[in-house]
């Protein structure tokens, strides 16, 4: 709007130039609309200042939002430039209105506690959470290079070193996370999203809980069956009440065997066959490139819950101590590569 009112006006002094009238000559009156007449609004330009009134309250906190970068099952998430950091941020936007009250009054308030209190490199940052009569919006750290999942639908599969490197800044993410009394109970390769240095970012902490620490150290017992079936734990899947830092280890271990074989380990096209599969040993693909400490440490992690992996341990694991080949190998850029037709199958969510 505001060009096409400088255009205007050059043409309009440019006429005027072209056109000089005589002194003697009176300028014509021009036509203006009679007061006693109101314009009527379009229901275009009412929707219009609607949208402008609801980007206000963001635009006022140094905000300027623009397109969406995904949406969930409760929240769309755009991204914004941010006056504050001078750079980019993700606005996870829930709606009032919308959304289930077990989700607000529960889910919501409890993510905001929990991101509050957590500050690791390979966490997504929580910046701010601001609310509104009909909306809650959460600004976070913006992850420029997608999530795991993008990578793995791109590349096939993520051979060995690379895979390690982000397993271990997984490992160490959720370690902190254990350690602080929060379980994440949503650890799937959506939700682990790549930075500009293609870190590892563990991002959404919808179904978190903290303050999950005894006196004792040991973790409390969970009843709610939350998260993706396909990384759903045995004891989940089982409807009893779980250990919900073993089943963190459990979705660890699902996403180590995506990462290296492309695909998820167990069908969860039916809950039944689901439920058998996870209380037998994995089944690995024949004829695969994997290393056989690869696989032993998947069969750990995706283990019976009394001889399953702790999260310490892990990094003592033979797979986990193998020496990189060089640091630019670590750090390898995973951008530019064509998009495979092979994609890891999308887990169905499971909500209880």
């Amino acid at each position: 709007m505001a060009d096409d009112g400088i255009e205007n006006f050059k043409a309009e002094k440019g006429n005027n130039k072209a056109n000089k009238p005589d002194k003697s000559d009176k300028p014509e009156k021009s036509d203006k609309p009679d007061k006693s007449e109101k314009p009527e609004k379009s229901d275009k330009s009412n929707k219009e200042q609607k949208k402008q009134q609801k980007l206000s309250v963001l635009e006022t906190h140094g905000y300027t939002v623009g397109r969406s970068v995904g949406s969930g099952s409760y929240a769309t998430v755009k991204i914004a430039y941010s006056e504050r950091h001078k750079s980019n941020v993700a606005i996870k936007i829930v709606s009032k209105l919308q959304e289930a009250s077990d989700y607000l009054e529960k889910f919501l308030p409890r993510e905001i506690e929990v991101v509050k209190g957590l500050k690791h490199e390979n966490l997504i940052k929580y910046y701010q959470a601001i609310e509104t009569t009909h909306r809650v919006y959460i600004i976070m750290e913006y992850a420029e290079n997608g999530s795991l999942l993008d990578i793995i639908k791109r590349d096939n599969h993520i051979e060995e070193e690379r895979c390690r490197r982000w397993f271990l800044e997984l490992v160490s993410a959720v370690e902190y996370c254990h350690q602080n009394g929060v379980v994440h109970r949503d650890i799937k390769c959506e939700n682990l999203l790549m930075d500009t240095n293609y870190s590892i970012k563990l991002s959404d902490f919808g179904f978190a809980r903290n303050n999950m620490l005894k006196k004792n150290g040991q973790m409390k017992t969970s009843t709610t069956f939350c998260g993706s079936y396909a990384y759903a734990s045995p004891e989940i899947l089982k409807g009893i009440p779980y250990q919900p830092n073993a089943s963190d280890i459990w979705s660890i271990g699902v996403v180590l065997f995506g990462m290296l074989y492309g695909t998820l380990p167990f069908d969860d096209t039916t809950y039944q066959r689901l439920l058998k599969q996870v209380q037998k040993d994995v089944v690995f693909p024949k004829d695969d490139k994997v290393s056989e400490s690869s696989k032993k440490l998947i069969t750990r992690l995706l283990a019976p819950l009394n001889v399953r992996l702790k999260i310490s341990d892990i990094k003592k694991d033979p797979w986990c101590q193998v020496q990189e080949a060089s640091a630019n190998d670590n750090k390898k850029d995973v951008a530019g590569k064509k998009p495979q037709d092979k994609n890891i199958k999308e887990p169905k969510e499971q909500k209880k």
